[in-house]
């Protein structure tokens, strides 16, 4: 199940940069994902299991049988409302399950058992394979934004063309000390607007509009921040 929403998660990754989207959705995946502890550690163990090694038969069997272990641990701490979230975003898209392996070795039904078996042998052969030689990346500062705690976001880097991951790195390298400057000077623009509007609202809106200056009073700055508070004063 996590693999068909990994697998669509990187897909809506991938789209959403051609669809000029990509700064919603990486807010998105920050909020639903990376915040999350637990489905971000999920998530790691299928960028673990999908990965070439190098490893002996007997370390890959080991590495698998901890693996199943922790992501029955994990899966237990992820609340149904948390999925519900993330089929809300992507559960519309359509595409290839790429980890269906790796769905079908964390699966607890009976009569998978079969289908289970052959995907650990798969995954087994897998971790045993070494590294290949990886083409040359271009350096995109997404570590600094988002804190990458999983692949997800590299896979989505490696899959653009040259070009396209040029222009990426120039939307996001931008100097903090130039962003912490606009950022600031963004939020007092904001924060008037909203106090103008408050003024002007009825009570619901004002409630709405009270929450929204008390969590831009605490809030710290990161890349996301001000990209969401940009995008906040572009629409006020």
């Amino acid at each position: 199940m996590f693999g068909e929403l990994k697998s669509k998660i990187e897909t809506c990754l991938t789209e959403s940069y051609k669809n000029k989207n990509l700064k919603r959705d990486l807010f998105v995946f920050e909020e639903l994902v990376l915040k999350n502890k637990n489905i971000s550690k999920v998530f790691f163990l299928y960028d673990e299991l999908s990965s070439n090694k190098g490893l002996s038969e007997s370390v890959a069997n080991e590495f698998i049988n901890e693996s199943i272990t922790a992501y029955e641990n994990l899966v237990n701490k992820i609340k149904p409302s948390q999925i519900k979230e993330l089929k809300s975003w992507v559960g519309h898209i359509k595409c290839e399950n790429t980890y269906k392996n790796i769905d079908d070795l964390f699966s607890t039904n009976v009569l998978t058992l079969e289908n289970k078996i052959t995907s650990k042998k798969t995954i087994i052969e897998s971790l045993k394979n070494k590294t290949q030689e990886k083409k040359e990346i271009i350096q995109v500062p997404l570590n600094s934004m988002l804190n990458v705690a999983n692949k997800t976001v590299a896979r989505f880097i490696s899959s653009l063309s040259e070009s396209e991951q040029k222009e990426l790195k120039n939307i996001l390298s931008t100097p903090k000390e130039t962003l912490v400057e606009n950022y600031n000077k963004i939020k007092d623009e904001v924060v008037n607007k909203l106090n103008n509007q408050k003024s002007e609202s009825d009570s619901e809106t004002q409630e709405t509009i009270e929450k929204v200056l008390n969590r831009l009073q605490t809030e710290s700055f990161n890349e996301l921040s001000y990209y969401k508070l940009k995008q906040l004063n572009e629409g006020l």
